[in-house]
């Protein structure tokens, strides 16, 4: 079982900053597959799953983009009503706090991609409840 690496990208809350980003990888022809934005004053975190993380990270550094690879986890849930509930609430059981978390649609699954604060004890619970755990090459092009 594994985690999957995330883009935190670090931007300033000023025209322009994201859609050079957003440009850099539209031009290396990576896709970015859910992406969310928690900002302060100042500056925000864009948070990225795409499909070349890796790639992704060597381009932003090379053109001057402060961002980390950060692991995470992403499970798959039916996209019914409650199962989102249901599989944190056996996260939550075990004693494991979710950080932050942020969730899509993909190939008709709900994904719940989370940063927990005990990522092993996580991924216990995650085959124990025989929850999908995916990995990066679900996300590749």
């Amino acid at each position: 079982m594994t985690t999957i690496k995330q883009l935190s990208i670090f931007i300033e809350n000023k025209s322009g900053t994201l859609i050079k980003v957003l440009n850099l990888l539209s031009d290396a022809k990576i896709q970015i597959i859910a992406s969310t934005i928690a900002d302060t004053q100042d500056y925000g975190i864009y948070r990225v799953l795409c499909s070349a993380p890796r790639e992704a990270f060597t381009i932003l550094k090379e053109n001057g983009i402060n961002v980390q690879l950060t692991d995470v986890l992403a499970i798959a849930i039916e996209d019914e009503p409650g199962k989102a509930a249901t599989a944190i609430n056996a996260l939550s059981d075990a004693g494991v706090n979710i950080l932050y978390m942020y969730s899509f649609l993909w190939q008709g699954k709900g994904v719940l991609v989370m940063r927990t604060d005990k990522s092993d004890e996580a991924m216990q619970v995650i085959a124990r409840k025989s929850i999908i755990l995916l990995d990066e090459d679900n996300f590749k092009n």
